[in-house]
């Protein structure tokens, strides 16, 4: 929603005080959809060039990502929370053998059904499940996990931020594009050399068009899209790491309520539970 309200005041503020200023919009809306034709187009097709098939299908769910902000809000992040929780628990108290029933089929898992969202949570449940896994397998030296994990992390974060530097590099490309057609408007423009002054200023006025509309696009649209897109795949991902932070404590040997309060303390800011709300529901879990 700020994307569409920040666009709204960045070109209500350009075109808005070009007409105040009396400007003439005349030629500007003349020109506009030929130079469009020619910035855009270019602009796709060297990002279809530079980008797999993969990168360009999910360009549109990227930008509707820009729009619509992290998935996880304060509840997603107390109820993984509560999750971990009584998995380190029952481990705890009953041994690495009494997680199978979950982390071997979490859909049948009563733990995993009482939190819905992260049971459909494909990255999440694997991540959980996983590494669960490993350690029943004697995989339990907490640096190794911690170090696997990170690596793991890391090469999904890095595959995810491959669009926003896409479109960043798009953004960078937009102004130079944008003279491409302003050259071309001048190619056209000498061509007429022997045309009226008025004519020649009104094409003149056109190849220029090219060139504002580039940097425009540029810094007015695509870049702020990149760079809302890189804070929100960066805040995601404190989602997954919270998992690191809980299994890595837990094996360090910590109790489970420290386990789960050191993992809280990698929630943004803006996000974190507070130490009585985690401690009032992993206290009233109910799971059989």
């Amino acid at each position: 929603m700020m994307i569409l309200i920040g666009l709204g005041v960045v070109l209500g503020c350009v075109f808005g005080s070009f007409i105040a200023s009396g400007g003439a919009i005349g030629p500007l809306v003349a020109s506009m959809p030929f130079e469009l034709l020619t910035i855009l187009g270019a602009a796709i097709g060297t990002f279809m060039m530079a980008n797999s098939s993969r990168d360009i299908k999910h360009l549109g769910s990227g930008v509707k990502m820009a729009m619509k902000g992290p998935r996880y809000g304060r509840q997603d992040y107390l109820e993984l929370l509560s999750l971990l929780f009584y998995l380190v628990r029952l481990a705890s108290m009953k041994g690495m053998k009494a997680l199978e029933p979950h982390i071997e089929a979490p859909s049948e898992s009563a733990a995993f059904r009482a939190f819905p969202k992260i049971a459909e949570n494909a990255q999440a449940r694997n991540l959980i499940c996983d590494y669960l896994r490993m350690i029943g397998m004697n995989a339990n030296d907490p640096y190794q996990i911690d170090e696997i994990m990170g690596r793991e992390l890391k090469k999904t974060l890095r595959e995810e931020m491959h669009l926003p530097h896409a479109l960043q590099s798009v953004s960078d490309a937009l102004p130079a594009l944008g003279i491409v057609a302003a050259v071309l408007g001048v190619i056209k423009t000498m061509g007429s050399i022997s045309k009226p002054p008025v004519v020649l200023g009104e094409m003149i006025a056109g190849a220029l068009v090219g060139t504002f509309l580039g940097i425009l696009l540029a810094y007015g649209i695509v870049a702020p899209i990149a760079a809302r897109l890189t804070s929100v795949i960066g805040e995601e991902a404190s989602y997954f790491d919270l998992i690191r932070a809980v299994l890595v404590a837990h094996l360090q040997g910590n109790a489970p309520i420290v386990s789960v309060e050191i993992g809280r303390k990698d929630v943004p800011g803006s996000l974190m539970p507070s130490f009585e709300e985690v401690e009032e529901a992993t206290s009233s879990l109910s799971i059989p």
